[in-house]
């Protein structure tokens, strides 16, 4: 909207330029005004005085039409030298692409741009067809459409393995693949807890016998009916017990790993042949005793 001008300025220019229009047209008017200046004066007297026909009748009505003439001319001039008005205005009809709420399709509607309802289908003045193609409604009447799928991103090469964790510490068979002769937890009156504590691997004597885990030497000599025995005590807390051995190879306080040898087998003590007797114990005491090949078997050995 435009700002209206103070008024004395505003007034002072239309007065300055309608004197120059008025000089301008001084010419034509005073021409005029000669010219009809004595039917002018036919005016003066009343029109129902005059007969029809007749020469009076005739300069009256011509009279009436001069004077329009010259009044229309004057409020042209006026009309004209007027700015601002709506007479002095050039009005356009809207057509597609001019009016607030339509755009050419090519260009994006404003974002901030509100239009209450889509445009309609009128008709181009020199064109038959509908003018709805070029015509952009705004972005809030846009029916909605959903996303357009985004590209998977490329596969990019595999990362490097980080360090894994701690490797868990190995075991071992006390004699691998070697076959069994007689299975924890038989009964048996012979022994003094009622049945058999540990388990019996038929080897010949001077086998080489395998800490199962990474262990610690608790006791390595002679032990009554269990003959030459070395008890290890594993990284779990549990205790093993190697009986019936013919010689040792370590002694107590020794460390040792899963698979080192630690003496050979025989038939010392109360046996009845070569043979080794292995237990697991909970506790480093007779009869604390738990499944030695379940034992084993829950961590991963399976060669016996």
């Amino acid at each position: 909207m435009s700002t209206v001008p103070p008024v004395g300025p505003a007034l002072r220019r239309l007065t300055v330029l309608a004197a120059a229009q008025a000089a301008a047209w001084q010419p034509r008017i005073g021409h005029a005004v000669r010219t009809h200046v004595t039917p002018l004066r036919a005016l003066g007297s009343p029109r129902h005085t005059t007969l029809p026909g007749s020469r009076q009748r005739a300069e009256h009505d011509h009279a009436l039409v001069s004077a329009g003439s010259v009044a229309a001319l004057l409020a042209g001039v006026l009309l004209v030298a007027a700015p601002g008005t709506a007479s002095a205005q050039t009005v356009r009809p809207t057509t597609p692409g001019s009016s607030a709420f339509t755009v050419p399709q090519a260009e994006v509607p404003s974002a901030g741009l509100v239009q209450v309802a889509g445009p309609s289908p009128y008709k181009l003045p020199d064109d038959g067809d509908s003018a709805q193609q070029f015509v952009a409604v705004a972005a809030n009447l846009l029916p909605l459409e959903p996303p357009a799928p985004q590209p998977e991103p490329a596969a990019g090469p595999a990362p490097e393995p980080g360090p894994g964790p701690a490797p868990v510490p190995g075991w071992s068979a006390p004699v691998p693949n070697a076959p069994t002769s007689n299975p924890y937890g038989k009964a048996d009156r012979g022994y003094a807890a009622g049945y058999h504590t540990g388990v019996d691997f038929a080897v010949s004597p001077g086998t080489p016998l395998l800490a199962v885990g990474d262990a610690t030497v608790v006791s390595a000599g002679w032990d009554g009916a269990y003959g030459k025995e070395v008890v290890l005590r594993l990284a779990d807390g549990h205790f093993a017990q190697y009986a019936h051995m013919s010689s040792l190879a370590v002694s107590a306080g020794r460390r040792v790993s899963a698979g080192e040898r630690i003496g050979l087998s025989g038939s010392t003590g109360n046996s009845t042949g070569p043979h080794l007797h292995f237990e697991i114990r909970t506790s480093n005491r007779y009869g604390s005793v738990v499944n030695p090949i379940a034992y084993l078997a829950g961590h991963g050995v399976t060669d016996f």
